[in-house]
């Protein structure tokens, strides 16, 4: 019987990127994974012919960025200083909006039509399993989100930052200027472990240390679907979120948005209510895209450094396709001051 890469690949149940770096000993693959690919070879007697490698010459260099929201501010940021970062190492850029899709499928899924040599997520809701790292069959790095804890650590790279303490540090100095009703707008409530969840257990943490009754009527997101939010856009949600949270809490004094898109949105409902920031209302954002500094008043926000993240998930992606093991980053973020906080003492 005469087989391809592809029927290997279905054999062995991997990828056909993974069978490549196999038989051409290049990138990283465990050994359980080499033998099963193997077996299959020897077993058929497989010899790679001039059309495969030729199709692997061709590929190997390809990157596929998947992307939860390529409208997205912060992701068009570093979207672009990644496209410039693999271009400098001589990799090419495949770039997929997963929208509201599940993004460990159809990563796996271009995976296997273009035969990448590697993989980078951005954004996400999924909780990564240690099966869906096997089944990708190529080197990745995760950017913004996490693998689930009881991943093996060296199956993938992260480029991350601590969102619960930075989620922390936002209400804290919110409360440290005498707020006491904060409302919080976030995105979706569905899953553990992502940036939404993490924030708001920050902003959780935040209220209970300083001994402040957790109020819900304060908390815009749980109940919003993830078609809603994906047909409005983020401005719009969070113009809509600030309305509903006005109108249930007239006596509230600061809001934390989970983003900058949603403190934007949320600021804009804010003047429109005929209300001021920061006098009647303070706001925080998190990410530091350009809206938010040149929104009029421009917002204070927690800044996540999205060149040096960029940078550092192209040079950890080039390391795992060089054969090294996954290492994972933590960057710092600022808090920055731009005059849409004030304490509740001054007039």
């Amino acid at each position: 019987m005469t087989i391809n890469m592809k029927d290997i690949a279905r054999l062995s149940g991997v990828g056909v990127a993974t069978v490549s770096r196999v038989l051409n000993n290049s990138g990283y693959v465990s050994e359980t994974t080499r033998k099963k690919v193997m077996d299959i070879v020897n077993e058929y007697r497989y010899t790679p012919n001039n059309a495969a490698r030729s199709l692997k010459i061709s590929s190997t260099n390809r990157v596929g960025l998947l992307v939860k929201g390529t409208d997205n501010p912060f992701f068009q940021r570093m979207m672009r200083e990644i496209e410039r970062g693999l271009a400098m190492r001589g990799y090419r850029l495949l770039i997929q909006d997963v929208g509201g899709k599940n993004e460990m499928e159809a990563a796996i899924q271009l995976v296997q039509d273009n035969n990448l040599c590697g993989l980078i997520l951005m954004g996400g809701y999924f909780v990564y399993s240690k099966e869906d790292f096997k089944r990708l069959g190529a080197p990745c790095v995760l950017l913004t989100v996490r693998a689930a804890v009881d991943v093996d650590p060296a199956l993938y790279s992260s480029v991350t930052v601590d969102d619960e303490q930075e989620g922390f540090r936002a209400v804290d100095s919110l409360i440290q200027m005498g707020h006491t009703r904060i409302g919080f707008l976030y995105h979706f409530a569905y899953e553990e472990n992502t940036p939404n969840s993490m924030r708001y257990r920050g902003y959780l943490r935040a209220l209970q240390q300083h001994g402040i009754p957790f109020d819900p009527n304060l908390v815009a997101g749980e109940d919003e679907s993830r078609a809603a939010v994906f047909s409005e856009g983020g401005f719009r949600t969070g113009f809509r979120m600030a309305q509903q949270l006005m109108a249930k809490n007239p006596d509230m004094t600061a809001i934390f948005a989970f983003s900058d898109v949603l403190a934007v949105g949320a600021a804009k409902a804010v003047l429109t209510a005929g209300r001021r920031i920061p006098e009647d209302l303070s706001i925080i954002g998190f990410d530091g895209i350009d809206a938010a500094e040149f929104f009029h008043p421009s917002l204070d926000t927690v800044y996540q450094p999205a060149t040096e993240m960029a940078m550092s998930c192209v040079s950890l992606l080039s390391d795992m396709v060089n054969g090294q093991s996954g290492r994972h980053m933590i960057c710092p973020c600022t808090l920055l001051r731009r005059g849409s906080t004030q304490s509740r003492d001054k007039d």
